[in-house]
């Protein structure tokens, strides 16, 4: 599963996972939607796509491709290999619609994001490494720390990025 940041207001403005699964139809086949506005389709090397705009406001998608002896039978085909290259050039076009942002954009939002967690581990293990060398340290301090890691842990174990406000609380106790 795959999450992709979404730009601020496009998820209310092409109507939610309803609008989502409407433009899934213009980029894939064979569009199923469930109860729960996921929908699923499929086109080329895409065997399976199944995707939704979660709760907390990411498109998130699931992508089965073709692989191994599959991937070689298809692409023998006589239009294999254009196919795959559509196949490319729609779930490009799919991600730029769905989450208002391009590739090099996604790109660049997904480092951000990593930066992020990346910070958090940092500090959470810098924090650890002070209470640990230093002797005469505040008790209030020292559960003021468990405290804020075990938040930011919480975080990277859900998968949402700390904020750099956040993760300087921590900084900040040392």
């Amino acid at each position: 599963m795959e999450r992709f940041a979404v730009k601020r207001g496009l998820i209310k403005s092409t109507g939610g996972n309803a609008g989502l699964a409407k433009l899934a139809t213009t980029y894939f086949e064979d569009i199923n939607v469930d109860a729960d506005g996921v929908f699923t389709g499929s086109y080329g090397l895409l065997k399976s796509v199944r995707g939704s705009y979660d709760d907390s406001g990411k498109l998130a998608v699931d992508v089965v491709q073709l692989k191994g002896s599959e991937l070689a039978e298809f692409l023998d085909t006589e239009e294999g290999p254009s196919m795959a290259m559509e196949s490319r050039k729609r779930w490009s076009g799919f991600l730029d619609e769905a989450t208002g942002y391009n590739a090099k954009q996604r790109g660049d939002k997904a480092k951000e994001e990593a930066k992020k967690f990346s910070k958090a581990k940092s500090a959470i293990k810098m924090a650890h490494k002070s209470m640990e060398l230093m002797k005469k340290l505040d008790q209030s301090k020292i559960d003021q720390a468990h405290e804020l890691i075990a938040m930011l842990e919480s975080m990277i174990e859900a998968g949402t990025p700390p904020s750099e406000t956040q993760v300087k609380k921590l900084d900040k106790l040392f």
